[in-house]
């Protein structure tokens, strides 16, 4: 009776953890890991040239829930006339990807929702005239 207790047990503990990490898992990060290993080189380069703009950007939610985005220079001010594009997903697949809309310029742009409480990750992609910039910015 014991060793069947303490199968049954073990079993039942497996069961559980399985069902968890499969109900919380958001996905994969590349749908065919070939295919991106073929792409590693072209991303490297792609990196280098967002590096040598010296351009960095800061995200925060504000008092009323919106999302205030600043991008700025390698001098630490503004970029002007840049402009940008966000998605905000859970990072563990809780919600659906939430595109995102804002208004502002010169480097400051304030959502025109508010965003709902909880953790979200900012896709943040930028881009003035022939630059382009991106980046992932965590929100609590």
């Amino acid at each position: 009776m014991w060793f069947v207790a303490f199968f049954g047990i073990v079993i039942a503990v497996n069961l559980l953890m399985a069902r968890l990490a499969i109900g919380t898992f958001g996905g994969t990060v590349v749908d065919n890991s070939y295919v991106a290993s073929q792409r590693y080189n072209e991303w490297l380069a792609a990196g280098r040239v967002q590096a040598a703009l010296g351009w960095s950007v800061t995200a925060e939610r504000g008092p009323s829930g919106h999302v205030v985005v600043q991008l700025l220079g390698r001098d630490g001010r503004a970029v002007p006339g840049a402009t940008i594009n966000v998605v905000a997903s859970h990072p563990l697949g809780g919600a659906a990807d939430r595109p995102m809309h804002f208004a502002g310029a010169d480097g400051r742009f304030v959502s025109t929702a508010p965003l709902p409480a909880g953790r979200w990750q900012l896709r943040i992609e930028a881009s003035k005239g022939a630059d382009h910039f991106r980046a992932l910015h965590e929100i609590l």
